[in-house]
C-alpha cells in the first residue's frame, strides 16, 4: 500500500503550483480527479511537445484522472458538488473569491461534506491588501525579497531559473494537506487551508531574514558565493569551475595546506569565518591562484582526498544521468520520462503509476463512480454540453 491509498481528491487547479500539489498526492496513492474546462488546463497547450503533449502537463499531472464539465450549467455543477461531497480533499488556486462566484466555495461544500480538507493555493492569499494581484511567480520572486538578494556583486537583481514560488505553493499545499488529514483523523473535521505562494517563498530565506532582522542589515547580492561564509562558492579552473564548500576551522587549515598556505589560518584577517568574509576577494584570489592551475576533475580528486566539501556544475542532462541520479531513481523511465517526489519509504519509493491523461480521458469512469451515471444518462450529458 502506498501511504494515501483510499484518499479522493478533488483538483480544480490548472498551470503550476496545484498541478504540482496533487501531482505529489498521486504519487503517494492518492485517487486525484482533474477536472477541467472544456478547453483543458492552460499547461496543455504550452511547449515543449512531444507528440502533441505538453511536457509541462505531462510531468505535473502524472497519476491523475481527468474530466471536464461545464459548471457554467446547473446540472454540471451539481456534478461536480456530487463529486466534492465524495472527496477528502479539494484543491483549487483560483483567484480569491472565483471559488464561490461560481458555486464551489469550502462553505456550501462543506455544509455537506464536513470532513472535506479545502486547500487553497493563490499567489498572495486569501486575505490582505495583495489577495487579488495576478499571481505569477516573476511577481512573487521580485515581490518576496529572493530578487533583490540574487545576482552578482554589483549586478542587477535576478530571478531563480525555476518557478520556485510556484513550486513551492505546491509543496506547502501538500505537506499542509498532510497534516489536516492528521487534524482530521483526530476530530473528524475538515479544514479550510490558506496557501499563498508569496509567504511560502518569503518564509524560507532565512539567509535573508538573519541579516535584516539579527544583523541589521540588507542582503547584498554577492554572485555565487554564501553571503555569510567564506570560502564557500565557485572557484575557476583550467577548464570550467568547481564549488568549494568550507565551513569550519579544520576544513579552512585542510583547504590551506592544499592550496599552499599553511599559514593562513594563524593570519588574523582569516582566522574566524566573519573574517574571511570580510576579506574574501584576496582570499578567493589565492584559492584560484591554485585551482587555476587544475582541471576541475583533478581540482575534485585532490579536494576530496582532503575531505573537503565540493563539486563540478552540471547541467540537467549531467544531473539526470549520474549513476547516484540512477541509483536514487530519480527519473521514472518509461515511454516518456517522469520526476515523481523524492522521498523513500521503508525502502520504497512511491511514484505514481498512470502516465498524465487526456483531457476527459476518465469521465465515465469517474462519473459512473462518483454520481452513478450510467450510459443513457452519460450520453444525454454529452449531447447537452454538460459533459466535453
Amino acid at each position: 500500500m502506498k501511504p494515501l491509498d483510499g484518499i479522493r481528491v478533488l483538483d480544480l487547479t490548472r498551470v503550476l503550483a496545484g498541478p504540482y500539489c496533487t501531482a505529489l498526492l498521486a504519487d503517494l496513492g492518492a485517487q486525484v480527479i482533474k477536472l477541467e474546462p472544456a478547453r483543458g488546463d492552460d499547461y496543455r497547450h504550452i511547449g515543449p511537445f512531444l507528440d502533441g503533449e505538453s511536457a509541462l502537463f505531462h510531468l505535473n499531472n502524472r497519476g491523475k484522472h481527468s474530466i471536464a464539465l461545464n459548471l457554467k450549467d446547473s446540472e454540471g455543477l451539481s456534478l461536480a458538488r456530487e463529486i466534492a461531497g465524495k472527496c477528502d480533499v479539494l484543491v483549487e488556486n483560483f483567484r480569491p473569491g472565483v471559488a464561490e462566484k461560481i458555486g464551489l466555495g469550502p462553505e456550501i461544500l462543506r455544509e455537506a461534506n464536513p470532513g472535506l480538507i479545502y486547500a487553497r493555493i493563490s499567489g498572495f492569499g486569501q486575505t490582505g491588501p495583495f489577495r487579488d494581484l495576478p499571481a505569477y511567480d516573476l511577481v512573487v520572486q521580485a515581490m518576496s525579497g529572493l530578487m533583490a538578494a540574487t545576482g552578482e556583486d554589483g549586478g542587477a537583481p535576478l530571478k531563480t531559473g525555476e518557478s520556485v514560488a510556484d513550486l513551492l505553493g505546491g509543496l506547502f499545499g501538500s505537506w499542509s494537506i498532510l497534516a489536516a488529514l492528521v487534524q482530521r483523523g483526530r476530530t473528524g473535521q475538515g479544514t479550510v487551508l490558506d496557501v499563498s505562494m508569496y509567504d511560502a517563498l518569503y518564509s524560507l530565506l532565512t539567509t535573508s531574514h538573519a541579516l535584516h532582522f539579527y544583523g541589521g542589515t540588507l542582503p547584498a547580492r554577492v554572485g555565487n558565493r554564501h553571503p555569510l561564509s567564506t570560502p564557500f562558492g565557485c572557484f575557476a579552473t583550467q577548464d570550467g569551475q568547481v564549488v568549494i564548500a568550507v565551513l569550519t576551522p579544520a576544513q579552512f587549515a585542510r583547504l590551506a595546506q592544499l592550496i599552499g598556505q599553511p599559514e593562513l589560518p594563524e593570519d588574523a584577517r582569516y582566522a574566524t569565518d566573519e573574517a574571511r568574509t570580510q576579506n574574501e576577494p584576496k582570499l578567493k584570489a589565492m584559492i584560484e591562484a591554485w585551482s587555476r592551475n587544475q582541471s576541475t576533475e583533478a581540482a575534485m580528486v585532490a579536494l576530496a582526498e582532503a575531505g573537503l566539501p565540493s563539486a563540478p556544475i552540471w547541467d540537467i542532462a549531467q544531473a539526470s544521468t549520474s549513476p547516484h541520479a540512477t541509483a536514487r531513481n530519480l527519473v521514472q523511465q518509461g515511454e516518456r520520462p517522469v520526476v515523481g517526489q523524492p522521498v523513500w519509504f521503508d525502502g520504497e519509493k512511491p511514484l505514481a503509476t498512470r502516465a498524465a491523461p487526456g483531457l476527459a480521458a476518465d469521465q465515465a469512469q469517474v462519473l459512473a463512480e462518483f454520481c452513478g451515471v450510467d450510459a443513457e444518462r452519460f450520453a444525454e450529458l454529452k449531447e447537452k454540453g454538460v459533459i466535453a
